[in-house]
């Protein structure tokens, strides 16, 4: 690639536009189609450069201004640069000053008798001296205007300077070929002169001819004279002045018709010139008719600072027709500007030129026509107008339909959203949509933009804001919080929601997490506009309560399914931690772990700017305290329910008296597990519902707390502490039931099968081993111990203690009864009674001592030391008889 192109000299060095100017430098091209660019102070001038070597290029400056490089741009070095520059003037001509026209610069053609023809030339003038000035590159580095200021080096100027020339053209030539140059151009300069004589010569003939011409035109004038006389040019003079007076006459007619025209055409001037102010009337009400306000006020300012201060009648009258019509367009304006709906932009637009108009007619008669206190606050209130006006149109329109569609409320697809949540949808989008316009045009209203010449009014604004955003609260609660105090809303607003039926209000339940949504959204809209706070706790508050409303909502929901628990028990024992306990409460966890899930992604997840819910001692905590109760509360009484329900089929089982002819009990064929076939008998429910309370009153309970914490709640103390007293409660009188169910019967046999067969404790007998009662109460508690044992051997303690207690009583009141005893029916008793307290020494508490020592005192008369010691010895051979069969109540923690 070539190097880049470079501009070392320049001559001229200024000029006007068309100035021609001789470029040299170096590399500027290698032929003329190299050269693909020439700017100018910034001008393009390629159309006018004429190539002529790599080191020079000859062109016409273009209509430039000012100093600027001048860039050669050429295919194979590209852009080039410059080390001089250009200086581009505009010449202006006046009046007085001559105009330039262009003059083709070629090199003139002679004929023989020196006329030059007017053939096209190019833009390149020979060289007087006939020299050729190609490679003359060296340059005077001073300016020669400097040097000449009164001269110049064009040959065709009348100030031309030799000197000039020479610096310009021919600084490097030598003076040899100077003075050969001189040698050429007088020789030029002679030839011009012979060429004169020599065209006079070839053209004799024609110069004879004309001077015949000459002499008949002498000799006809003669002939005249003698014809007509002297007087030719007296009658030529008589028409001379004639002509003069009609020329005259003319002159006079049409310097009249001239004035008239001139007068005509001033008219016409005037009103060319003026034609802005007489078209005025016409243009702005055209302009105010297209929207184009902006152009009425530029045109009326204008024509204000031009014409405001004339005293002439015609445009006084002309600008006071303007002025009507510009006051009409300002009460046109202030209607537009307060007639909604319309964007705030547009509303900004009309306000501005409202003021504008307004400021400009202010002080004047006309001006105080009509008087616009502050059209940007009007257009505020118009807005805040038309928001809360929509807000009631909308819960008009939705209360209305909802309260038309209450008959199809059965019909209705569960699919469609209720018309409370098509209101409250239709109500956030308009006030996220709404709201930040009025906000925007009160912002531009305070800052200045918008504001007119009196005072703003911040606390009008503020009052406006937070009664919109309160207004937006009030009817979203009334459609939303249907379990509210209604009856407030109603008084402090005056707005009611239609009462539906109880299965629309069921129907909408499930829709209030997307109203929770749609709220939310709308408040994340009014949250970056940058709204006082006081604004923003407005919907915060809402939002809080709705947030609330929802969890309560889920959670009774939750309760409801937990009513439908009791169809779903299976009575699978599959609790490691307490045998007994069923799935149950494993499906309550479950429910619960549900419920907590969607309250979470619902509405106790805090988003921006939302309180918290779990506050120490707020409404939430109490919320969440209530509802938990209530879920452990139902689900206490869903075990209640499971353990008195029983089939229609089915009866319970009682212990009676082997020895009244009736069986022990009995005992089902199937047993509790988790096979489906079996059949679960009254006692086997009534068993694991005990283990059910008890396992959730241990562990089940405070666990479900732990699950409260790590979803981010407080520890619900109080709700947890009264599911558990409520189901200690219900484990007591369930206990009291079964054992009431177990013990009454077992009890009642003992005095029967004690005096079977006429029996006498004052009669002597055949002793060595228990009385059949006796040991027909062990075979019974065996029995019960057994059914216990299978389901849960938790329950072993409080159940066989209530029935030992009961058992003790009754024979403590048997023996008591008994005058007298013989000495073999006193071992007898001695060794009955201790049997049992020793074989059931695990379950006896203080009160069942105390029954047997008193059963043990009752005997009358009491033991020798021979009784005593009879009574120790059939005593240890009766357990030793009985130990496989007592052995079950020597386990104490089974």
């Amino acid at each position: 690639m070539a190097p880049q192109p470079v501009v070392t000299g320049l001559s001229p060095k200024e000029g006007p536009p068309g100035t021609r100017v001789i470029i040299r430098g170096e590399f500027l091209g290698t032929r003329s189609q190299d050269l693909i660019g020439l700017n100018i102070c910034g001008s393009d001038c390629l159309l006018s450069a004429e190539w002529k070597s790599p080191n020079k290029i000859i062109a016409r400056t273009g209509p430039a201004k000012g100093k600027g490089d001048i860039i050669v741009t050429t295919l194979s070095g590209g852009v080039g640069t410059s080390t001089v520059q250009f200086r581009a003037y505009h010449e202006t001509i006046g009046p007085l000053k001559e105009s330039a026209v262009w003059i083709e610069e070629s090199p003139s053609q002679n004929f023989a008798w020196g006329r030059r023809t007017l053939a096209q030339s190019g833009l390149t003038q020979e060289d007087p001296l006939g020299l050729s000035i190609e490679g003359n590159e060296q340059k005077i580095p001073e300016d020669l205007r400097d040097l000449f200021p009164e001269a110049c080096g064009d040959l065709s100027q009348e100030h031309f300077s030799p000197a000039w020339f020479l610096l310009e053209n021919h600084l490097a030539t030598s003076f040899e070929d100077l003075k050969a140059g001189l040698s050429y151009l007088k020789r030029k300069v002679e030839s011009q002169k012979e060429g004169q004589l020599s065209f006079l010569k070839s053209n004799a003939g024609s110069v004879i001819d004309q001077l015949d011409t000459l002499m008949n035109i002498r000799d006809k004038l003669q002939e005249d004279a003698k014809l007509h006389g002297n007087e030719t040019l007296n009658i030529l003079e008589t028409s001379i002045e004639n002509s003069i007076s009609e020329s005259q006459k003319i002159f006079t007619d049409v310097l009249v018709r001239k004035e008239k025209a001139d007068s005509t055409r001033s008219v016409l001037f005037a009103l060319s010139r003026h034609k802005f102010l007489f078209c005025l009337p016409n243009a702005v009400d055209r302009r105010a008719k297209a929207g184009e306000y902006d152009i009425v006020v530029n045109d009326y300012s204008r024509a204000k600072n031009l014409f405001g201060k004339t005293e002439i009648p015609i445009f006084r009258k002309v600008l006071e027709e303007v002025d009507h019509r510009i006051l009409s367009i300002r009460k046109q304006l202030h209607d537009k500007v307060v007639k909604m709906p319309q964007s705030v932009e547009q509303q900004k637009k009309l306000i501005k030129a409202l003021t504008s108009l307004e400021l400009q007619q202010s002080g004047t008669p006309i001006g105080d026509k009509l008087r616009n206190i502050d059209p940007a606050w009007d257009a505020i209130e118009a807005r805040a107008k038309y928001l809360e006006g929509t807000f009631r149109q909308t819960f008009d329109q939705h209360a209305n339909k909802d309260s038309g569609a209450q008959e199809k409320v059965k019909s209705r697809d569960p699919t469609q959203a209720p018309s409370r949540v098509n209101f409250c949808e239709e109500l956030c989008d308009i006030a996220a949509s709404q709201l930040p316009d009025l906000w925007r045009l009160g912002q531009l209203y305070f800052t200045g933009e918008l504001r007119g010449p009196h005072d703003p009014k911040p606390g009008d604004f503020k009052r406006m804001i937070l009664n919109a955003i309160e207004k937006f609260c009030v009817y979203l609660r009334l459609a939303i919080l249907i379990a509210a105090d209604q009856r407030s809303l109603r008084q402090s607003s005056g707005l009611a929601w239609p009462i539906g039926s109880a299965s629309a209000t069921h129907q909408f339940l499930p829709w209030i997490p997307q109203c929770l949504r749609y709220t939310r959204i709308a408040y994340a809209t009014l949250i970056s506009l940058d709204l006082p706070s006081e604004a923003l706790d407005i919907i915060q508050k809402l939002i809080d309560e709705v947030r609330l409303f929802c969890f309560s909502i889920i959670f009774k929901r939750a309760t409801d399914r937990c009513k439908k628990l009791g169809s779903q028990e299976t009575w699978e024992l599959g609790v490691e931690e307490y045998p007994g306990a069923t799935l149950l409460p494993a499906a309550l966890e479950a429910l619960l772990t549900e419920t907590l899930d969607e309250v979470q992604s619902v509405c106790m997840q805090r988003e921006t700017r939302e309180g918290n819910l779990l506050e120490p001692q707020s409404d939430g905590q109490r919320e969440v305290t209530q509802r938990l109760q209530e879920f452990l509360s139902t689900f206490s009484g869903v075990i209640e329910e499971l353990a008195f329900h029983s089939h229609d089929e089915e009866t319970p089982t009682h212990n009676v008296s082997q020895l009244l002819g009736f069986p022990n009990a009995q005992q089902p064929d199937s047993v509790v597990g988790s096979g489906g076939g079996a059949a679960v008998t009254w006692e086997q429910r009534m068993l694991c519902c005990l283990a059910n309370y008890a396992y959730c009153n241990k562990s089940f309970f405070p666990r479900l707390g732990d699950i409260f914490v790590r979803y981010g709640y407080p520890l619900p103390t109080l709700a947890i502490e009264t599911a558990r007293y409520t189901v200690n409660q219900l484990f007591t009188n369930l206990l009291e039931e079964y054992v009431e169910h177990k013990g009454d019967p077992l009890v009642g046999t003992i005095e029967p099968s004690m005096y079977l067969g006429r029996f006498q404790w004052d009669h002597e007998m055949e002793i060595g081993q228990l009385r059949p009662y006796a040991h027909e109460c062990c075979d019974n508690l065996v029995g019960v111990y057994s059914e216990i044992y299978s389901v849960s051997p938790a329950l072993l303690r409080p159940i066989l203690e209530s029935i030992v207690q009961t058992i003790s009583e009754e024979l403590a009141r048997l023996m008591s009864c008994v005058q007298r005893f013989s000495f073999t029916g006193a071992i007898q008793a001695h060794v009955d009674i201790r049997l049992l307290r020793d074989s059931l020494e695990g379950y006896v508490n203080e009160t069942a001592k105390n029954y047997f020592m008193e059963a043990l005192e009752a005997i009358n008369p009491p033991l020798s030391g021979e009784q005593k010691r009879k009574a120790d010895e059939i005593l240890e051979r009766v357990k030793r008889n009985m130990r496989l069969q007592l052995l079950c109540f020597s386990v104490k923690d089974p």
